[in-house]
């Protein structure tokens, strides 16, 4: 596919390494020299150096042919005027962008045909919101996402002291658990991947992807860690786009305070929101923690847009007594370096955003993708199409499917009905297949084995 990606920033740069690995043809368009030698030194991709918006530079990155324009430049006016001369010159067929200005998101008629001629929008504050959200259900988890609407859910979670599980083989859990269904698509121990079979024995501190219907996702957590209570306190360090979100999704069900140091925004949040407690002050100051009682605090959440602060507010908040901390770390060569001491969660926005673009850029039909421990891994949502004759996956048992090495199928969701991957299971029409990838690299081959009338979202 040709693809065109204005923006060489996190999220651009982080794409286009994504998709030039997948034997997609790549223009990175960026006003920074220095950004786009950067990716042009370690990714076969062509760059351009010019603004992303204006017709000559679209042209001389061959907009007239091209598949899809992905726009995730620093200014969103750019990316929306990026998108409008694509299609008003160039036709081109797909348009991705991202928009982060809440006024501009609030106004869905602007993002039409006859407007901003936008497929797609994307917009990080919103992806990072529901990311945190989901952590917040499942205290513990290091990762949830949901896959068919809500029905079925894939959790990580690190194996702990005192779980059931520890030191015993994996088909020990259909016996413990008889009538709860499960599957373990992946297990990490110390960083590598291990393909699991119900042989593997878990250890102290592996890192296990599993997957279930939502209603049974607490009960297979308690099996690889004490279940811990649920939260009720929350503080959330930074007022902005993505801390005012959390604090509006979230002050329905916990008791939220939100510490915010600029006196103009901290009114606007006591106007805007409800029951959340708004404080000016800094949240890598002791004595505001210590006065706002962080001991007594069940998750701490720290959303500025400043990494340094938002790691020391983490670290500070954690050693007073913090029971969880989540921490919003834009650089990503930070997140390995903390997450898992002190810090609990480390959230990346920018691997978050990926996901959501990935899920629109693969072929077949492709409904939900997922990019799993900094990007080495994901989850793919596929709906199988045609029958016996046309797909390759069609009316065939799980065990007869060809599946690339590091691939397993998790689950299968037919109608309203979550059916854990067993052998014997055979796919149908229409089902929704849930398969977990330990190496990304092999996503073009998941994508054929889909590609019976495929489409491009």
């Amino acid at each position: 596919m040709k693809i065109i990606i204005i923006g060489a920033g996190q999220v651009g740069g982080t794409l286009a390494e994504n998709l030039a690995h997948e034997a997609n043809d790549i223009t990175v368009i960026d006003s920074d020299t220095k950004r786009l030698r950067e990716l042009q030194d370690h990714l076969d991709i062509r760059t351009i150096h010019g603004h992303g918006s204006h017709p000559n530079i679209l042209q001389m990155a061959g907009a007239e042919d091209a598949d899809m324009l992905i726009a995730v430049a620093s200014s969103d006016e750019v990316n929306m005027a990026a998108c409008q001369v694509a299609y008003t010159l160039f036709k081109t067929p797909t348009k991705i962008s991202r928009v982060r200005a809440t006024p501009y998101l609030e106004k869905k008629e602007l993002f039409d045909n006859k407007a901003f001629p936008i497929d797609v929008l994307i917009s990080p504050e919103q992806v990072v919101t529901k990311h945190i959200t989901r952590l917040l259900e499942y205290p513990g988890a290091l990762q949830a996402l949901d896959f068919a609407r809500g029905k079925a859910r894939l959790v990580a979670i690190r194996a702990s002291e005192g779980a059931p599980l520890i030191g015993h083989e994996l088909s020990y859990l259909r016996m413990h658990m008889p009538n709860i269904d499960t599957r373990v698509a992946a297990i990490f121990r110390k960083g590598r991947p291990i393909i699991p079979s119900g042989d593997t024995i878990i250890q102290l501190g592996d890192e296990v992807f599993f997957i279930a219907a939502t209603d049974h996702i607490r009960a297979v957590m308690s099996e690889l860690q004490p279940l811990e209570n649920p939260y009720k306190r929350i503080i959330i360090a930074g007022g902005g786009n993505i801390g005012y979100r959390l604090a509006e999704q979230l002050e329905r069900r916990y008791q939220v305070k939100i510490i915010e140091t600029n006196h103009e925004r901290c009114v606007e949040l006591s106007e805007a929101l409800n029951k959340t407690i708004v404080l000016q002050g800094n949240a890598a100051g002791k004595d505001m923690l210590v006065e706002e009682n962080i001991e007594e605090t069940d998750v701490f959440i720290a959303v500025t847009n400043d990494d340094e602060a938002n790691i020391m507010a983490s670290m500070l908040a954690k050693r007073i007594g913090a029971r969880k901390v989540i921490t919003l770390i834009s650089n990503p060569d930070y997140v390995d370096l903390i997450q898992g001491g002190e810090i609990d969660i480390a959230v990346s926005p920018q691997q978050t955003t990926i996901g959501s673009l990935l899920t629109h850029i693969r072929k077949g039909d492709v409904v939900n993708v997922h990019s799993l421990r900094r990007g080495a891994a994901e989850a793919i949502e596929a709906i199988a199409h045609g029958d016996e004759r046309s797909s390759k996956v069609v009316g065939k048992r799980l065990d007869e499917i060809a599946l690339p090495s590091g691939t397993t199928i998790g689950a299968i969701v037919r109608e309203r009905e979550v059916l854990i991957a067993h052998d014997h299971l055979r796919i149908e029409p229409d089902d929704h297949v849930i398969l977990f990838l330990v190496d990304k690299r092999k996503v073009r081959d998941v994508e054929k084995l889909f590609q019976v009338g495929f489409t491009f979202f």
